[in-house]
């Protein structure tokens, strides 16, 4: 395992820009912390963004104490590899509904109606985009 404690780097972008899940876990929850499987996105900044509903509980609880997390894993079959981000967090009232755009395509593919309609749904409805900003980052590879 190795840290940078500062940044991702090329490889690690390259492979958080793949469809796969992240584990999110936020401070201010039960203990243990309780991960959620999220979706994504690694911005060329270095940031992880995701979007959620205003309302929240992972918004009430980054309001009170904004430290948040996020694993990803490459999924079975392939060669072991995981990369986590640890940060200070920010609740963002701009850009939810572009980036739920962006990674509905990501990881449906919009072509199915089915999905498109799954994505009107999320559109009409009130959308933050939550930042990690990364402090710790960890990686591994097998």
């Amino acid at each position: 395992m190795s840290t940078d404690t500062s940044s991702l780097t090329a490889e690690d972008l390259e492979f958080l820009r793949r469809p796969l899940h992240g584990f999110l876990s936020v401070a201010g929850g039960p203990v243990p912390p309780q991960p959620r499987p999220v979706w994504f996105e690694a911005t060329a900044e270095g940031a992880i963004q995701l979007f959620t509903g205003p309302d929240t509980l992972k918004v009430r609880r980054l309001r009170r104490d904004p430290r948040a997390s996020i694993v990803v894993a490459a999924p079975a079959g392939e060669r072991e590899r995981w990369v986590s981000v640890a940060g200070r967090t920010t609740v963002e009232p701009d850009g939810a509904h572009d980036l739920a755009t962006r990674l509905a395509a990501r990881y449906w593919g919009l072509e199915d109606p089915t999905r498109a309609d799954d994505l009107a749904e999320i559109l009409a409805e009130d959308q933050v985009r939550l930042v990690i900003h990364p402090e710790t980052v960890s990686r591994y590879t097998y």
